[in-house]
């Protein structure tokens, strides 16, 4: 598998008046810009990718149906592209995921299985269900079209930011970080921020493959078993990583509530987070992508009380 500058160009028409150009302003007080990704169609990032790979589906394809596994931000993005498209939709997820994420990706009409125990049951519960019914898989980070999706975000950056050195963005899988350095082709330095209670993305890059962790992290969104395969063959060699602590996620949603105005899940608040503890050089030409604003209520009102 392999994806190119071309095929995200391509991707580029193809979401072309269906999801949003999401703004990118300019934080003098954290000292770079944001990228208020989590303005995005349900939230985040993750539409780019979905979209771009059920619009490609075949009609035999679509006559089957898609399936796809993940925690929350992915599932809501499948199930609002297959909506979108008109096609069947089945979301592996497990027990003890955020109730407001299984309720959205629910009304956008997705079928939600939660009889799995963990990520690793659904997991291998999702790959069942495409070789024995026939579902497409639209894999959260290792599908090249979802890839080629997330770095349409990269291509707006770069008109937008025309000194663009340095993007910070947080890393789970490795869809995001994967898309944006296929799109930049080298034009700026690429920073990934994972929190140090789930490194499936620096653990994956260090070993050259993808290797299962263990997580236990306020940042759900960036917490997966394990990092793709394509994202480390694609990033290996090529990104920089920085860890953060729990406390350090805290305080970058924190200040991008109460300075940006951004209401962003922990998930989207690492990278600013990164750059807040020091972590990450700020700078004219450095754009922190803030991405995911679902996080359950009573979640966010502690960590914005501090508690």
């Amino acid at each position: 598998m392999s994806v190119s500058r071309e095929d995200v160009e391509r991707a580029r028409t193809v979401l072309s008046g269906r999801v949003h150009r999401t703004p990118t302003f300019r934080s003098t007080t954290l000292g770079v810009s944001l990228k208020a990704e989590l303005f995005q169609k349900t939230g985040s990032f993750k539409v780019r990718g979905a979209l771009n790979r059920i619009a490609a589906l075949t009609r035999e394809e679509r006559k089957a149906g898609v399936v796809t596994w993940s925690a929350g931000n992915h599932a809501q993005a499948v199930a609002w592209a297959a909506r979108e498209e008109g096609v069947d939709c089945l979301v592996q997820m497990w027990k003890g995921v955020s109730p407001l994420k299984v309720e959205v990706t629910r009304g956008f009409g997705a079928t939600v299985d939660l009889s799995s125990p963990d990520p690793a049951a659904a997991y291998d519960q999702t790959l069942a269900v495409v070789e024995e019914a026939g579902r497409v898989f639209v894999h959260p980070h290792s599908d090249p079209y979802v890839v080629a999706g997330h770095g349409t975000l990269a291509l707006e950056l770069l008109e937008d930011v025309p000194d663009l050195e340095t993007v910070v963005v947080g890393t789970g899988g490795g869809g995001l970080i994967s898309g944006i350095v296929t799109a930049l082709e080298g034009r700026a330095r690429v920073i990934g921020v994972a929190p140090e209670r789930a490194q499936a993305f620096p653990a994956g890059l260090a070993a050259g493959h993808s290797v299962p962790v263990e997580t236990n992290t306020i940042a759900d969104g960036l917490a997966p078993p394990f990092a793709g395969e394509l994202p480390i063959e694609i990033c290996r060699g090529k990104v920089e990583t920085v860890l953060v602590t729990e406390d350090e996620i805290a305080d970058g949603m924190r200040f991008l509530y109460a300075r940006a105005k951004l209401a962003a899940e922990p998930a989207g608040a690492a990278a600013a987070g990164a750059v807040l503890a020091g972590k990450v050089e700020s700078g004219p030409g450095v754009v922190v992508i803030v991405s995911g604003g679902n996080v359950e209520p009573k979640q966010a009102a502690a960590i914005l009380r501090e508690q």
